[in-house]
């Protein structure tokens, strides 16, 4: 019995989430190193493109400038600042704008046959040849930064929701009429209440996405930001280094925005997952 119960704990510890995600990080560090230690004796001037890990980390704690008056962890921080700051004001817009929009196709079919299909046209065309078309219509940069990020949070907001107001059983719409519910009624008792999962489906989708845009948006012009950082570092107008860092440092953002939903999740629906075990994960 003994060695069956110890084959079943390693087989536990072998297929956790845990143990999956830590095998990965350890094969891509020795992906990594291996590369780098490669581009380390073909490539020596000005910089190495792959630095070892332990060069970047060491970066992020070095007080030397790469501009006149900042460090390479001074530059992305502030930057940072500039570009999350967009991503934020247009994750919010494209949350609003997604919600009402879809709560708007539920009241009105109408309205989701002539909307619809535009919101696939706006998915379908790439996130930098989207920058110039709005930002001729918007003459500003920062605005165009800001209209981008909220358009592409609004389309998984919108289309989530609508899924969640869609996946309503008529059951349910029965006994509301059959108590003689106004229409405000059922969208407040049910039919909001009943989409909130959805629309955190959504947001974990778009809440990294506002980020990865508001980065690349930055590329394609001036006036600060980390993506703006990201072209001056591989044209080695400054250290490659915080190339390196804004990578990894978008990359975390990224990872732990979408966790943030998750916690928000937890926190406006705290019911939920006790009821997703008491019915067997059967909703």
């Amino acid at each position: 019995m003994a060695p069956a119960k110890e084959k079943s704990v390693w087989k536990r510890i072998a297929q956790s989430p845990r143990t999956v995600t830590l095998v990965w990080v350890l094969g891509l560090i020795i992906i990594w190193e291996a590369g780098a230690t490669i581009v380390g004796f073909t490539k020596r001037t000005p910089e190495n493109v792959l630095p070892h890990l332990y060069q970047i980390l060491a970066s992020v704690f070095s007080f030397k400038k790469v501009t006149a008056t900042q460090t390479a962890a001074q530059v992305v921080i502030i930057n940072a600042g500039i570009t999350l700051g967009r991503a934020a004001i247009g994750f919010i817009i494209g949350t609003a704008v997604g919600y009402l929009l879809a709560l708007f196709m539920r009241l009105f079919v109408a309205v989701e046959k002539i909307v619809f299909p535009y919101l696939m046209l706006i998915q379908m065309i790439p996130i930098l040849g989207m920058a110039p078309i709005v930002l001729a219509m918007s003459h500003d940069i920062d605005k165009s930064r800001i209209i981008i990020a909220a358009i592409l949070t609004f389309y998984p907001v919108a289309v989530n929701t609508l899924a969640g107001f869609k996946s309503i059983e008529e059951e349910k719409f029965e006994l509301f009429h059959s108590y003689a519910a106004t229409t405000p009624e059922v969208y407040i008792k049910m039919m909001i209440p009943s989409s909130i999962p959805y629309l955190f489906t959504g947001l974990k989708i778009s809440a990294p996405m506002a980020v990865t845009a508001s980065i690349l948006v930055d590329t394609l012009q001036g006036g600060g930001g980390l993506g703006c950082m990201l072209s001056q570092s591989l044209k080695h107008a400054m250290s490659i280094y915080v190339f390196w860092q804004i990578v990894f440092f978008s990359a975390f953002v990224g990872i732990l925005s979408y966790y943030l939903m998750v916690l928000l999740e937890k926190v406006v629906t705290p019911g939920r997952k006790i009821a997703v075990q008491k019915t067997g994960g059967n909703e």
